[in-house]
């Protein structure tokens, strides 16, 4: 039977980036998913922002164009507030290129991924796969989503406030658009989130998303309702790609660790709570779940688990949590016209300028704990 020192489940950017690190650690690591293909499954639109950007090596021609306008709209759908930043703030990138690119890293590091494998299970460090032999794992990192099995595994927590998200993506014809964010908040479509057209010139992203009890006609058919006329929307040039799952707005979760393993990612919480961006979070806390993980398998010492605090990340969001509430609780058009109202003041496009241009999405995941020598983790 195979032993290994780490076994990653879930082959998206946490899973793949926390593997590239360990593995730059000199461990034995192996990364499963289900899926065949990384190309396939794909549930983010893959926006990346400014801080991110500047903070981690994403390569650029994995990125479209850079966006610097959005515009809020009411649910009449009259009069947007349009943000321009002096900056690009936002790139859209190829999420199966971007996958495809961590993958490499990953495996050039030395760790092996292994696709079309699915986890079943695991107990005392024995882990069953329903598509290959089982093996022995010292420590398991659970990077397998939102509702991850890996954390009811280990006995850690659980998401339990969601978000359903849905979009179509296809490309544009070339020099029709000027790039731009569109984000309409209108609770008929998109209750407690948005809908939103982001637009970088090469190819468009059209979704909505909202909390699922409230989604009384189902998220696909608000889909389609909204796409019929969403402001910013262009004609297909090409083929039509549907994405959609649910996305975890409860904040990072409090028991993220224990001796036989941790959660990043989605699985993990890792979202932030007022925005829904992954991306950001999930590459900070992937640096601080390898050189906890590095740190423990190295000493034997539990106390280096106890770094990995939910609870001192969920103290930097309650800000973001309270406004989540907030946003939660605007569920007639007339209150979002109203919100929308609010937003066209000084203090209001101030806030919302803030929210979209700021470099407060998701805090810093400190102390940092890579060791110098073994580790670069921006290279």
């Amino acid at each position: 039977m195979r032993t290994v020192d780490v076994l990653v489940v879930g082959a998206g950017l946490a899973g793949l980036r926390t593997a590239r690190l360990l593995a730059r650690r000199e461990l034995n690591v192996m990364v499963v998913d289900r899926r065949r293909s990384l190309s396939t499954g794909i549930r983010t639109t893959g926006i990346f922002v400014r801080r991110t950007l500047d903070d981690f090596d994403v390569p650029d021609h994995l990125l479209g164009p850079g966006i610097r306008d959005v515009l809020l709209y009411p649910p009449s759908r009259r009069a947007p507030i349009r943000l321009t930043s002096d900056r690009d703030e936002y790139r859209v990138a190829d999420m199966a290129a971007v996958y495809e690119h961590a993958r490499r890293a990953a495996e050039s590091a030395g760790a092996r991924v292994l696709l079309g494998v699915r986890y079943v299970d695991a107990s005392m460090g024995f882990v069953r796969f329903a598509d290959a032999e089982p093996v022995t794992a010292r420590f398991i990192v659970g990077a397998d989503g939102a509702r991850s099995r890996v954390a009811r595994d280990l006995g850690l927590d659980v998401n339990r406030r969601f978000l359903v998200g849905a979009e179509i993506v296809h490309p544009i014809a070339s020099g029709t658009t000027t790039p731009a964010f569109h984000c309409v908040l209108d609770p008929r479509i998109a209750p407690g989130y948005l809908g939103w057209v982001i637009d970088d010139g090469r190819y468009a992203h059209v979704g909505v998303a909202g909390y699922p009890d409230a989604m009384r006609t189902g998220v696909r058919h608000l889909l389609e309702a909204f796409a019929a006329d969403a402001p910013g929307s262009t004609p297909p040039a090409g083929p039509v790609e549907r994405r959609g799952g649910p996305i975890p707005v409860g904040g990072v979760l409090r028991r993220l660790a224990c001796p036989a393993g941790l959660l990043v990612g989605d699985a993990a919480g890792a979202v932030s709570p007022l925005t829904a961006g992954g991306l950001d979070p999930c590459l900070r806390m992937s640096e601080l779940a390898a050189a906890v993980t590095a740190g423990y398998l190295r000493t034997g010492d539990q106390r280096m688990l106890s770094r990995y605090d939910g609870d001192a990340l969920r103290a930097r969001f309650r800000g973001r949590l309270l406004l989540r509430h907030v946003f939660a609780g605007i569920r007639s058009p007339a209150a979002a016209e109203a919100a929308v109202t609010v937003l066209r003041g000084r203090a209001g496009r101030a806030l919302a300028a803030r929210i979209l241009f700021g470099d407060g999405s998701f805090p810093e995941v400190g102390p940092r704990l890579a060791d110098p020598a073994t580790d670069h983790p921006h290279r």
